[in-house]
């Protein structure tokens, strides 16, 4: 066990999530006869959940700050009838239409981020306020009718990568892809070693980081092959791509710069934040108004891969969003979640419906089941902090050598300890 834990890097408890989901994935292969590893299957789980992802990353921020959003299945649902009938009934060209999306989910974020912001409402009545006012105005707009949306805009949210054929065998894109990320993860090793050398401290011995390399490399080029060889005219689903995207770009704002390291700031001590030069106002704003364009973004997915626009569209996903953040690690009280872990708990709870649907367990056995396993990570997570341990994700962040607790410091030009004078 100590060989283990030395391996991954620090106490084993801050791969909980994903061991569970490993664990889970496993089971449900065993327990429907290999349907869960399969290629349409993992399509379908990305395809039917990517919506769901996406928002968690705008929520995890918003959680973080100490708030949350009640509105962003009513935001998805108002920009998606917005969208439809301005490509149906006025010639929106369909990147048009998704300039349109954005920029909707932009105007309605700016409004709920300026009731938080800089009236002072808590973001939860808000965006109560706003789930009623923008999932009234979607029946309103829309007329309770469903409206359909061209073939090119289907594509955003039920597309393939493209082929090719240059290599035969396999999608090429997605080989491509998964190309990609092996080198990331050789060049990111290389990079780690390096630096930990020019600063004077002793690199993990090269036989555990090639061991971690091929673990890493051994799960990306399974992927890759699974996606990349199914029937044909698929690969890995456009919606994928847009997530893998947002999870790259999230995880260098909120871990690797200043806007990301005051967000952490406010959401760790908001008056210590102010009194470092941080903008709590801000950063409010922002953490909103991203939320609600990124709702935006998740609902013209969901109505790409359903052809259409309906009354009923985005109906409790913001619990959805809520409970993959909390079993993502994100503390209640604010101040601690991260993107990574986001999608984890995100993909733990699409596992969970994926596994139980094959297995034909009913919807309300299912909604039993992912309540309880959402209250037993809360409970985990309060249970470790009551013993003086850190938090799944406060683990999650811990990097070698530095203390979770810095990340919640916001530093960079300008910026100032809390207890500077």
């Amino acid at each position: 066990m100590k060989s283990f834990k030395n391996l991954f890097g620090g106490d084993i408890r801050q791969f909980t999530m994903l061991f569970a989901l490993v664990a889970l994935v496993l089971f449900f292969q065993i327990a429907t006869g290999g349907k869960v590893l399969t290629s349409t299957n993992m399509m379908n789980l990305i395809h039917g959940n990517s919506y769901v992802l996406i928002l968690a990353i705008g929520m995890v921020m918003v959680i973080v700050v100490g708030h949350i959003d009640l509105s962003v299945g009513s935001v998805a649902a108002v920009t998606g009838i917005i969208v439809a009938l301005a490509m149906q009934n006025y010639g929106v060209p369909w990147w048009g239409g998704i300039l349109l999306g954005l920029a909707v989910g932009a105007v309605i974020g700016a409004w709920q981020g300026w009731w938080v912001a800089y009236v002072g409402i808590p973001g939860f009545i808000t965006t109560l306020a706003g789930m009623m006012l923008f999932r009234g105005m979607n029946q309103f707009i829309g007329k309770s009718n469903s409206i359909p949306v061209p073939q090119e805009f289907r594509k955003m949210g039920a597309g393939y990568l493209p082929e090719w054929n240059i290599i035969p065998g396999i999608n090429n894109p997605t080989l491509l892809l998964g190309v990609l990320a092996i080198a990331y993860i050789v060049w990111n090793a290389y990079r780690k070693r390096t630096k930990a050398v020019a600063m004077g401290t002793e690199p993990d011995p090269i036989a555990m980081t090639l061991v971690r390399i091929g673990l890493l490399i051994a799960v990306i080029v399974y992927l890759t092959y699974l996606y990349g060889t199914g029937r044909v005219g698929t690969s890995f689903p456009i919606p994928g791509v847009i997530l893998v995207a947002l999870v790259i770009f999230y995880h260098i704002l909120t871990q690797r710069t200043v806007l990301g390291r005051h967000i952490y700031a406010v959401g760790g001590n908001k008056a210590a934040a102010a009194l470092s030069g941080v903008s709590n106002k801000k950063v409010y704003f922002f953490v909103m108004m991203n939320m609600s364009i990124l709702a935006a973004l998740a609902g013209m997915i969901f109505i790409g891969r359903s052809t259409a626009s309906g009354p009923f569209d985005g109906q409790m996903w913001e619990l959805d969003a809520i409970a993959a953040v909390f079993i993502g690690g994100a503390a209640v009280s604010g101040g601690i979640g991260t993107v990574h872990g986001s999608i984890i708990g995100g993909l733990v709870m699409a596992t969970l419906n994926n596994g139980l649907q094959l297995m034909g367990v009913g919807s309300d056995r299912t909604q039993m089941i992912k309540g309880l396993v959402l209250l037993a990570a809360v409970a985990f997570d309060v249970y470790s902090k009551s013993q003086g341990k850190p938090s799944i994700t406060g683990m999650l962040m811990k990097k070698k050598n530095i203390d979770p607790m810095e990340a919640e410091l916001p530093t960079g030009p300008g910026v100032s300890g809390a207890g500077a004078n």
